[in-house]
C-alpha cells in the first residue's frame, strides 16, 4: 500500500506541478482574459445584475427541465466552497507564506475568464432527452463540438471516480474529523448521518438538490462570514500587517514571517495558484454541468453568473479564512490544514471549545453542500453513459463510500482524489482551447443582442 502511494504521491507531483497543470490552467485563463477583452472586469455591472436580480432561497422549483440561474449558482458554489476554504488556504499559507494568497488572487482573477468560457461553452452543448431533461457539461461539448467521443469518455469516468466516489470520501472524513475533535462524535455515528442525510437530498433527484443548495449556500456562508468578521473587527489594529504580510510574501516570503515559513517566491506561487485553483474549479470541467441546465434568455448570461461563483469562494470565503490566521497571529510554522484555521478561530473567539465547534459546524456545512454539488456533478456523467439507467444504483454506491470515507482515513485516498481531479483537467482544457472561437462569437452576440446603453456605461 506504501508503495502505490508513493506512485500516485509521484504522480501528482508532477501533475500539479510548477510545469504541467499549474501553467496550463493559469494560462488559459490569461489567454481568455485577453480574448474576451477582460470581460471579468469590463461586465462588472452586468455580472453583479444577473446574480442578485433572481436571487432567492426560495426559488421556482427546479426539475429535469432545468434550474434558475441563481441555482445554479448556488449548485456551483456548493461544490466551489468546501474544505478547501477552510483547510487549503491554511495549507497553502503554511507551505507558502503569506504571499501564497496573493497568487490565489492572480489565479482566480484570470480564472474568472476560464469558467466563463466553460459556463458558455456548456449553455451551448446542453442536449434535451426524450424525456425533456436537460444535461449538459464538458462531456457534452467535448463530443459535440469538439468531435471526440474518447476524450468525452476520458473525462467522464474521471469525474465520476473523483468526485462521486473518492471526492466524497474526502470530504466526509473532513466532517468526521473535525466532529471528533469538537464535539467527540464516534466517526462511525457521522458517516451514518452524512449518508442517510445525503441519500434524502440525493433520492429528491434536481429539485430537491437545487432547493437544498439555494437554501445551504447563503446560509453557511453568512454563518461562516459572520464569525469571521467579529474576529477581524476586534483585531481591526492588525489588518493593515495582514495585508502587509500578503503583499511583501508574494515576492519575499521570508521577510513577511521573520523566517518563520522557509518557503521562497516559488512556493508562494505554486501553492498559492494550486490551492486556489483547486478551491475555485477554475478549468477543471466540474461546474459547467450545473451552469448547463440554468434557464437563461441567452449563454452568456450564465457566464457572467458563473464568474460570480469564483469571486464568493475565492475573494470573499477563502479570503476570510486567510485573514482570520494571520490576524490571530496563529502562525506559527508547524500548524496546518483545517487544524490551523480552528486555532485561529479558537484565538479569536478566545474561547477553545467555542471556536473548534464553530469550524466545524461550518465544516459540516461546506463538505456536505459539496457532496451535494460533486453528486449532481458526477451524475450528469453517469447519465451521459447510461441516461436514467444506473441512477439508483449510483445513488446508493455513493451513499457506501460517504459511510466508508468518514472512518477509513487512509493517504491513498487523498492521493487518488488528487489525481483524478487532475486527470479530469485535461480534456476539459483541449475542449477550451478547441472551442474559444465559440466563446469569443458568442459574447460578440450577446454584446450586439444586448447593448449597454449610454447611461449604463457611467
Amino acid at each position: 500500500m506504501e508503495g502505490l502511494t508513493k506512485f500516485v504521491q509521484d504522480i501528482n507531483s508532477v501533475l500539479w506541478g510548477v510545469y504541467c497543470l499549474i501553467p496550463l490552467l493559469v494560462g488559459t485563463g490569461i489567454y481568455f482574459s485577453f480574448k474576451l477583452k477582460f470581460v471579468q472586469i469590463r461586465k462588472v455591472k452586468q455580472i453583479c445584475h444577473q446574480t442578485f436580480s433572481g436571487m432567492t432561497i426560495f426559488g421556482e422549483k427546479a426539475g429535469k427541465h432545468g434550474m434558475s440561474s441563481f441555482q445554479s449558482l448556488a449548485t456551483a458554489i456548493a461544490a466551489q466552497v468546501g474544505t478547501g476554504n477552510l483547510a487549503g488556504a491554511a495549507t497553502a499559507i503554511a507551505l507558502g507564506g503569506p504571499g501564497a494568497i496573493f497568487w490565489m488572487w492572480i489565479a482566480a482573477f484570470f480564472g474568472m475568464a476560464t469558467i466563463f468560457a466553460e459556463a458558455v461553452l456548456a449553455q451551448l452543448h446542453r442536449k434535451k432527452t426524450e424525456t425533456g431533461r436537460v444535461l449538459g457539461g464538458p462531456a457534452y461539448y467535448i463530443s459535440q463540438g469538439l468531435g471526440s467521443k474518447f476524450l468525452a469518455g476520458f473525462f467522464a469516468i474521471a469525474i465520476i471516480v473523483a468526485l462521486g466516489f473518492i471526492g466524497n470520501m474526502v470530504q466526509a472524513n473532513s466532517i468526521a474529523d473535525a466532529f471528533v475533535v469538537a464535539f467527540d462524535v464516534p466517526t462511525w455515528a457521522t458517516g451514518i448521518l452524512l449518508a442517510v442525510l445525503a441519500g434524502l437530498v440525493f433520492s429528491g433527484d434536481t429539485s430537491r438538490i437545487a432547493a437544498t443548495t439555494e437554501k445551504m449556500v447563503p446560509i453557511m456562508a453568512t454563518l461562516y462570514l459572520l464569525g469571521g468578521l467579529w474576529i477581524l473587527i476586534t483585531n481591526i489594529t492588525e489588518l493593515p500587517n495582514a495585508f502587509r504580510m500578503i503583499f511583501v510574501g508574494a515576492f519575499d516570503p521570508q521577510a513577511a514571517t521573520g523566517g518563520i515559513i522557509g518557503a521562497g517566491i516559488k512556493e508562494a506561487m505554486r501553492y498559492g495558484v494550486a490551492r486556489g485553483l483547486f478551491s475555485n474549479e477554475a478549468g477543471m470541467g466540474s461546474t459547467p454541468h450545473a451552469h448547463a441546465v440554468a434557464r437563461v434568455e441567452h449563454p452568456v448570461q450564465q457566464g457572467f453568473v458563473a464568474m460570480m461563483g469564483v469571486f464568493v469562494d475565492t475573494f470573499v470565503v477563502l479570503n476570510m479564512t486567510a485573514l482570520v490566521i494571520f490576524v490571530t497571529g496563529v502562525l506559527d510554522g508547524h500548524t496546518t490544514g483545517i487544524a490551523l484555521t480552528q486555532l485561529a478561530f479558537a484565538k479569536g473567539f478566545g474561547s477553545h471549545g467555542f471556536g473548534y465547534g464553530f469550524v466545524a459546524v461550518c465544516l459540516f456545512f461546506f463538505a456536505f453542500s459539496t457532496v451535494i454539488g460533486w453528486y449532481f456533478f458526477a451524475e450528469q456523467n453517469v447519465r451521459y453513459f447510461f441516461g436514467q439507467a444506473g441512477i439508483p444504483e449510483f445513488r446508493v454506491f455513493v451513499m457506501g463510500f460517504i459511510m466508508l470515507g468518514s472512518f477509513l482515513k487512509v493517504d491513498l485516498v487523498w492521493e487518488l482524489a488528487d489525481m483524478f481531479n487532475g486527470l479530469m483537467v485535461i480534456p476539459n482544457l483541449i475542449a477550451l482551447w478547441g472551442l474559444s472561437k465559440l466563446v469569443g462569437k458568442a459574447l460578440d452576440e450577446y454584446e450586439l443582442k444586448f447593448p449597454v446603453k449610454p447611461s449604463e456605461q457611467k
